[in-house]
């Protein structure tokens, strides 16, 4: 544990930063001096020491030997994996990193269809099969929930040939999924568990928090350490814990995916944010956890909102990471969009995400109970000074059981392809990835056989003017689809 109070990157960075060295090496701004003076003005100077590139004193992410190496062996400590790799571009190259780590061209993987875009990002690289769970959507609380354990005991039996099952938890929404009975499930079955835990790199520091992917047991785990943990942006780790696979193979994937310019400012925040996690997360977290359930208390005392509670979503089977506040605003007869402007354009606060039916509020280690009040505060007053009209929402999906009929990487990468006709498009294979918004899930990816749900589906969309990601054109009137 002594060891976990050091900080052997930044350290090394700091050492680097203080001598002023002088620079014949990239970036061309030379230590901030040839910044723009606006931004340096407000940065400071100091920062733009720490911009500096691969050199034997500072280490390489690619081929780690030194302070980067210490670093990454204190993260995978502080986590109880065998190994964790330091990420720049953000968890979305963690996620094609575990599906070009753990399977081979033409393999299956089971993935609940709610995954982050990412994840189709990493079918395509990977050219596996993907195996989809259709997502469970409860209309009363108006979110979606991620693969359960029956539904991925179930697909299993469907599809033995599977090499591994992905899963997201927490979700967006802080729902965390059974991860130790789903990690149980995986090994009886010989298969590799793949976790996006994006949003979960605090769990592991928290007992009144869900079950961590890395101690629940998944052989390869990805974190956003940037989203609630003390890390810059871009900054996350990939957690690798198995026997299943190759340790070498996952290095050389994640250097396959990553700069070999990285941003030495993210990496010594990594660095920092886990040796903060591990001396002071625990009493950190306390502060947070009740500055959420202050504020989840009061928001549910307003009349026309309603914020997501644990004890809801246990009683459904799932958990929830309570530094998140997902707070229901249909009955203000307003949409969360518009919600989200008002908030920032009158109140100067800034959700992380809104749909129609919620905002999403996310806590973080430098989260205060003042602006968890401040929240509130304009909620309540918006709730006196906004009506809206009673709307019809529903938060639904057809039918995504489609049948795959070629591998997305194929139809990714072929130019056999053409547009035609929305109402004429039952019974096409799908050349392109369509998600609405809300629910913020692909209707239909390369490779799919389009259903006459879908279509119409997609119509009714179309008709209320509901613009749709990967749509091409301004109008959903075609879509395309493989030349025969």
């Amino acid at each position: 544990m002594a060891k976990q109070s050091k900080a052997p990157l930044f350290e090394t960075l700091l050492g680097h930063a203080k001598r002023k060295v002088i620079s014949f090496h990239t970036p061309g701004h030379k230590n901030g001096r040839g910044v723009d003076r606006r931004l340096r003005s407000f940065t400071g100077k100091n920062l733009y020491y720490f911009d500096v590139t691969v050199f034997p004193e500072v280490d390489s992410l690619h081929d780690p030997v030194g302070p980067i190496k210490k670093a990454q062996e204190l993260m995978a400590r502080a986590y109880g994996v065998e190994d964790s790799f330091f990420l720049v571009n953000g968890s979305s190259s963690g996620n094609m990193a575990m599906f070009l780590a753990a399977c081979k061209p033409g393999e299956s993987v089971i993935v609940s269809r709610n995954s982050h875009k990412s994840i189709m990002s990493g079918v395509i690289l990977s050219g596996v099969w993907p195996i989809w769970i259709q997502p469970k959507i409860d209309q009363n609380l108006d979110i979606i929930f991620d693969s359960s354990v029956d539904q991925i005991e179930e697909t299993l039996n469907h599809y033995p040939e599977a090499k591994a099952v992905f899963v997201t938890s927490p979700t967006y929404n802080g729902v965390a999924t059974d991860l130790v009975k789903i990690a149980e499930l995986c090994r009886s079955r010989g298969k590799l568990l793949l976790v996006d835990e994006a949003h979960g790199p605090h769990l592991k520091f928290h007992e009144g928090l869900p079950v961590s992917a890395v101690s629940a047991g998944a052989d390869l785990c990805v974190q956003s350490t940037h989203k609630i943990l003390s890390a810059l942006s871009q900054g996350s780790v990939l957690h690798f814990n198995s026997k299943l696979l190759d340790v070498n193979q996952v290095k050389k994937v994640v250097s396959l995916l990553q700069t070999t310019s990285p941003n030495y400012l993210i990496l010594a925040s990594l660095d920092l944010a886990r040796m903060q996690a591990v001396e002071h997360g625990k009493v950190m977290l306390d502060k947070v956890i009740k500055a959420a359930e202050f504020g989840r208390k009061q928001i549910n005392n307003l009349s026309k909102y309603h914020c997501l509670t644990r004890n809801e979503i246990q009683s459904l089977g799932y958990d929830l990471d309570r530094t998140k506040l997902t707070i229901n605003v249909t009955r203000t007869g307003l949409s969360g969009y518009q919600i989200e402007d008002i908030l920032a354009n009158e109140y100067n606060i800034q959700v992380d995400c809104a749909d129609l039916f919620n905002l999403i509020a996310i806590m973080g280690i430098g989260s205060e109970k003042s602006d968890v009040q401040a929240l509130v505060n304009a909620l309540a007053d918006i709730e006196k000074r906004y009506h809206g009209h009673q709307q019809n929402w529903s938060l639904q999906i057809p039918s995504l059981a489609t049948e795959m009929v070629m591998m997305p990487r194929d139809v990714f990468f072929s130019a056999k392809t053409k547009r035609i006709p929305l109402s004429k498009a039952v019974g096409q294979i799908s050349a392109q990835t369509l998600t609405p918004y809300p629910p913020g899930i692909p209707v239909l990816i390369p490779g799919e056989r389009i259903t006459a749900e879908i279509c119409e589906y997609l119509m009714d969309m179309s008709a209320k003017d509901i613009r749709i990601s990967g749509q091409e054109t301004e109008t959903l009137r075609t879509i395309k689809v493989v030349a025969n």
